[in-house]
């Protein structure tokens, strides 16, 4: 993927920061949840994570995966990987790292019981045993094959097994360690900044809710040693007032700068904008439950559970208007659940098309010719324009005789309540660590199992034999080539029967002071250590 870097001409002015200035100041555009890196997957969380711990497996700004912890890896077999890990890298509290800690962070993450909808544990649980060949050699064995591992990985930090008390565990999937008892660290000990002691570039200082987050640079890191002696990332959610602070000299880099901004932003002599494609898809789900709490008022039976509906309520949609009148034309508008190219998409896919006629149609068809109600659910705080969009769909949905009300909230209120599936048409964001639609299916739209860590995310509760008969195998398939064909036949089917309905992929942005580098990645982190001097 290309990243785009742009300066702008006009003379606005800007308070830059002195060049020998060692402090980066990151306005954040949503709050991170926690410190601890093993409760929520989240963007916000990755960003906060990145900084302080690290993984076996890193991806790059381009998502592609590399060494990190372990230097290398090779496949015995289908089921077992062999993982060379790092030598002479010490966590922040001093400790050496060694296959200890591996076991120690696999072992947490299954006995973790702050975890927010299995980020973790989903990809934990599929590893049936970890055995040490030597201190910096580990052989992880699945209990299927599991094709993209080191992928999956690059989401799980590894912890120190001296966070809290020193103790040896061995990860045993069947007997969940065999510890199920503490002392495991807690939600509460990473944020007060006790349990938050990674092998990262940057050490925490300081970790608070709704405040600043402040980072210090680990003199001892393994790695390149980062530009910043400290670093200060502070939520400011609301896209007016991080701007301002940019434009004060408050901030250094922003986040998600409006859309309405970018043209003033480009032409502004002191300022830097860096935009990056992504593919983080906004997207519907549908609830399949035979009463659906907000639908109908939860009253008869749930229309959301015809597909006739669910193709309706997808023409309703014009989505190269969202793009190009709500986003000003920084996303792309989605054709399928990655952007063309990728593995498991179909080549050539036009826009899903727009057509209310045919919507109001096959509504009737299906014995709704007045419609019904719902609410649509929303975050007003997390992606790029997301009460707007709500908004947007809202009004598109009415227009066809589905009278749509819209309650957007903030995104910590949100994510609780759509893991309790409070939910009938909650509208969320989903980006992609590796550049195949397996991920997505995995989590997003197979038929829950939670042993074997799918459909964790599908809150919409569909349940679809045709589409598991491709999706659950592509799981388990080692051979690109067949496991792209598995993905492409699934992509087809919930393309027919659209139980999540795609919207557009956004394009990430920051603004940034003249002065720094930044590419942006495609996943929207925003990492201290790739932002430096000019």
């Amino acid at each position: 993927m290309r990243h785009v870097v742009m300066a702008g001409l006009s003379a606005l002015c800007l308070a830059a920061a002195p060049a020998a200035a060692q402090t980066l100041r990151i306005a954040m555009a949503a709050e991170p949840t926690s410190a601890d890196p093993q409760h929520y997957a989240a963007a916000p969380n990755s960003t906060l994570h990145d900084h302080v711990f690290e993984s076996l497996v890193e991806l790059d700004s381009r998502l592609k995966a590399g060494p990190s912890l372990a230097t290398g890896w090779t496949r015995r077999d289908d089921r077992s990987w062999v993982f060379e890990l790092r030598e002479g890298v010490r966590f922040h509290n001093g400790a050496g790292f060694t296959a200890a800690d591996v076991h120690f962070s696999f072992c947490r993450i299954v006995n973790n019981e702050s975890e927010l909808a299995s980020s973790f544990s989903s990809t934990i649980r599929r590893i049936a045993r970890v055995e040490t060949e030597t201190p910096h050699r580990i052989v992880i064995t699945t209990r299927e094959p599991e094709p993209l591992l080191p992928s999956d990985l690059s989401s799980v930090r590894i912890i120190s097994a001296s966070s809290v008390a020193p103790r040896a565990v061995a990860y045993d999937g069947a007997q969940g360690c065999g510890a199920k008892e503490g002392p495991w660290p807690t939600l509460a000990q990473f944020n007060d900044g006790g349990a938050a002691i990674g092998t990262g570039p940057f050490r925490l200082r300081s970790f608070g809710r709704g405040g600043v987050t402040e980072l210090t640079r680990n003199e001892d890191y393994w790695g390149p040693r980062p530009h910043w002696a400290e670093v200060r990332l502070q939520p400011v959610t609301a896209a007016g007032p991080r701007l301002a602070g940019l434009l004060a000299g408050d901030h250094d880099v922003v986040e998600a700068p409006s859309t309405a901004d970018i043209p003033r932003l480009r032409g502004n002599a002191a300022m830097r904008l860096a935009v990056a494609p992504t593919t983080r898809l906004i997207f519907l789900q549908l609830d399949q439950r035979e009463a659906a709490p907000f639908v109908n008022g939860g009253v008869g039976p749930n229309p959301l559970r015809d597909v006739r509906v669910r193709q309706a309520l997808s023409l309703a949609i014009d989505r190269n208007a969202i793009v190009q009148r709500v986003m000003d034309g920084l996303a792309v508008p989605a054709s399928q659940f990655l952007p063309d190219g990728m593995t498991g998409t179909i080549p050539g896919l036009p826009v899903l098309p727009f057509d209310p006629a045919r919507a109001r149609a096959l509504l009737a068809e299906a014995g709704y010719p007045n419609g019904f109600t719902l609410t649509l659910h929303a975050t007003n705080n997390r992606y790029v324009n997301d009460s707007r969009i709500a908004q947007a769909l809202g009004q598109y949905f009415t227009r066809i005789g589905v009278r749509a009300e819209v309650d957007a909230m903030p995104s910590n209120v949100f994510f609780s309540r759509r893991a309790r599936r409070d939910f009938s048409l909650p509208m969320g964001g989903w980006s992609a660590s590796a550049e195949e639609t397996l991920l997505f299916f995995r989590i997003w739209v197979a038929s829950l199992d939670r042993d074997r860590g799918i459909g964790t995310s599908n809150y919409s509760g569909w349940s679809d034999p045709a589409f598991d008969a491709d999706a659950i195998p592509a799981l388990t398939t080692m051979d690109d080539a067949a496991r792209g064909r598995l993905l492409q036949s699934a992509s087809r089917r919930a393309l027919d029967q659209m139980p999540v309905l795609p919207i557009h992929f956004e394009s990430a942005v920051w603004a940034f002071r003249r002065g720094l580098r930044f590419e942006g990645r495609m996943d929207q982190t925003t990492l201290a250590q790739e932002i430096m001097p000019e």
